[in-house]
């Protein structure tokens, strides 16, 4: 015991405060900082951040909505802190600062409503291999005590929640707590540094139970502690930090500490625990399986676009040193380096260097992209973080309230884009319309306000089209003639077609059965593209699929004849026979696999059948205690706004895949709905 890498990380080090929305996360770096005297004094809750996400678009919503860096110092030690967001809706900004993190710090409140969002969390960290500490914040608002909470969070993890401290209550109030490791009770006191004081009698039993408690989880990872427990010998307090810092640094124990941000109550202990316990890059490294050559390499975890001073790739430096002018390269780019900051919220400070373990902003690496793995040496490396966006669930037609924006509009996207990866954007040809997707209506509505906001392009902001198609139910055989006469050569084209469905999701078939050479073979192919120029719109509106249709007969003149009148016949034929082939509405259908907390499945498919969709089924979501996946047949009409109501009925953290499986007939009043508005459309 005392020798299982016990000993104290000592380089920079990269934490990531995570945790479900509104649990303190930005409240929580600014006491940090305050404490570490990187800034005087933490703004009071909802009054805006001093460091943290400062942009207008927090302020407005009172939440974060991009992570926010801030490097600062504890006892001569540097520690860069980012601040993630905690709604799901911008999870996507955690996921390449997790991708190069030591440590994340999950910062949740004692509410049985947040577990659903801290299990999502959790799950995140697991893939990952990250180890984490749990800060219980707002501690002064608990209803139950410390380890029956835990009791209640234990299922969210999949390895044991490690209890560090406990409150000390007077007359129900938390005045303090109770190092288990120390053995020492301190008061709190309000943003200054609490006091110690002795351990009542009182609370004495709370505290040897409690410390069994956290001595017995850490035995099950060290023998020698168990003997010792076995045989009621104290065991060494140097060795007991010894295993809490190896049991974390190895992903064994989730240790918890508790506290309040707001007060700056817990803080200094959370910052000893960090400096102790917190593994730093040379672990981080060995979780990425990226061997130390001497050579330069860093990973990109954020792209910034400043008012004034360009692009800045926030980086972390994970093996060898990065300065001013030097030549990186991945393998698609090349670009140099054009400055190198420190970060601290909005405010940059200028450095000639950058060495490993350290996060900085480097300057106007234009081509690089968030997830981005730099090298300084002549190969390229592969990327350490393969980043997954995960599937939009929301999206919006977007287009520029003036025409002279639309160039604007453009670069405007593609550097938000740039900033947030989990952006993206589809230019439909056959509708005209520029499609922004995104992870939910906050999501759009906070790029929309960027646009508007920091760019000053006022845009306009509507669901996207359905793209419907129409079939037919009957066979129809028509003849087509295009004939005229002006002068000199005069245009001829005699066709007849025949016009049959086809099964469902067949598309489209062209033949001919012409003979004796009455439609000449060179003339066919104008038929087929006259035809295929009618379908791009049928009689109700829009495309025309499945079905057929065969050349049957026709004539041809030796001197009128051209490919377009064949071309003007065959679309004439069409447009007078399809009228009669009984058109049909056709909508497209999409299967859809809803994540939700099982105790919201009911509520979740009731949604679901209330918007004509065909519940499919539901059963438990593998590796995930207490969360099921419904799956169902729904209606793309129907899903425009399905993720707002179904965040809704799940405190905010049901998600969808959903991909197109059919096109079914829609009729009755639905359909005229369609027609009627696709009639004022045009």
């Amino acid at each position: 015991m005392g020798k299982r890498s016990g000993a104290r990380a000592t380089g920079p080090k990269c934490i990531a405060i995570v945790g479900p929305f509104a649990s303190g996360k930005t409240t929580l770096l600014e006491a940090l900082l305050e404490r570490t005297d990187a800034i005087q004094k933490q703004a009071p809750t909802g009054s805006g951040s001093t460091v943290g996400d400062h942009s207008a678009e927090a302020q407005a919503h009172q939440m974060s909505v991009e992570a926010s860096i801030a490097t600062t110092r504890f006892l001569d030690e540097s520690i860069t802190f980012v601040d993630c967001p905690g709604s799901v809706e911008f999870a996507a900004e955690t996921d390449p600062v997790l991708a190069a993190a030591d440590l994340a710090i999950v910062v949740t409140e004692p509410d049985e409503r947040k577990i659903a969002a801290l299990q999502l969390i959790l799950h995140k960290l697991d893939a990952l291999g990250i180890p984490r500490m749990i800060f219980l914040n707002k501690i002064e608002n608990a209803t139950m005590g410390v380890r029956d909470m835990l009791k209640i969070l234990q299922p969210t993890s999949s390895v044991p929640l490690l209890l560090r401290q406990i409150p000390l209550r007077k007359n129900g109030i938390v005045m303090g707590s109770i190092d288990l490791a120390l053995e020492r009770a301190y008061i709190y006191r309000e943003h200054a540094t609490s006091e110690i004081a002795p351990i009542t009698d009182d609370d004495k039993a709370r505290e040897v139970e409690a410390r069994f408690s956290m001595l017995e989880t850490l035995a099950d990872h060290d023998d020698a502690l168990m003997e010792q427990l076995l045989e009621e010998i104290e065991p060494p307090r140097d060795a007991i930090f010894d295993d809490l810092a190896a049991d974390l640094r190895e992903g064994t124990v989730t240790p918890v500490l508790i506290g309040s941000a707001e007060k700056g109550n817990g803080i200094l202990r959370l910052l000893k625990a960090i400096r102790h316990d917190a593994p730093d890059i040379e672990a981080t490294r060995a979780r990425l399986g990226l061997e130390d050559r001497g050579e330069t390499v860093i990973q990109v975890l954020k792209t910034i676009h400043t008012p004034h001073g360009g692009k800045l790739s926030v980086s972390r430096i994970m093996t060898g040193t990065v300065n001013d002018g030097m030549e990186l390269r991945s393998s698609a780019i090349t670009a140099k380096v054009s400055g190198i900051y420190d970060l601290l919220g909005k405010t940059q400070n200028k450095r000639p260097a950058a060495a490993a373990g350290e996060t900085v902003a480097l300057g106007k690496l234009d081509e690089v992209r968030t997830g981005d793995t730099l090298t300084g040496a002549k190969a390229a490396i592969p990327s350490l973080a393969g980043l997954e966006g995960g599937q939009a669930v929301f999206a919006v037609s977007l287009r520029p309230k003036e025409r002279k924006d639309e160039a604007k509009l453009s670069l405007a996207l593609q550097k938000l884009m740039e900033e947030d990866p989990s952006l993206s954007l589809e230019q439909r040809q056959e509708s005209g319309e520029t499609i922004l997707s995104g992870h939910g209506e906050m999501h759009l509505r906070v790029t929309r306000e960027r646009l508007e906001g920091k760019y000053q392009i006022p845009v306009e902001a509507g669901a996207p089209s359905v793209p419907y198609r129409e079939t037919i139910r009957k066979n129809v055989t028509q003849r087509g003639r295009h004939k005229k006469q002006s002068g000199g050569h005069g245009q001829f084209g005699d066709v007849v077609l025949d016009i049959k469905p086809l099964p469902r999701g067949k598309g489209f078939e062209f033949t001919d059965t012409i003979t004796g050479g009455v439609v000449p073979k060179q003339y066919i192919p104008s038929v087929e593209a006259g035809v295929r120029d009618y379908l791009k719109c049928g009689p109700l509106g829009f495309p025309v699929v499945d079905l057929t249709v065969n050349l049957a007969d026709g004539s041809y003149h030796s001197v009128d004849s051209s490919d377009m009148a064949f071309q003007l016949a065959g679309r004439l034929a069409m447009k007078e026979g399809m009228p009669g082939c009984s058109p049909v509405l056709l909508e497209p259908v999409l299967k859809v696999e809803i994540h939700t907390p099982s105790d919201a499945t009911a509520r979740v498919t009731a949604i679901v059948s209330q918007r004509r969709g065909q519940i499919l089924g539901f059963d438990a979501r593998p590796g995930w205690s207490g969360w099921d996946v419904v799956e169902a047949m729904l209606p793309e009409a129907e899903i425009a706004d399905l993720i707002i109501e179904l965040r809704s009925a799940t405190a905010g953290v049901a998600s969808y895949r959903a991909a197109f499986d059919h096109m079914a007939e829609l009729t009755g009043r639905l359909a005229d709905d369609v027609l009627n508005a696709q009639g004022k459309a045009a």
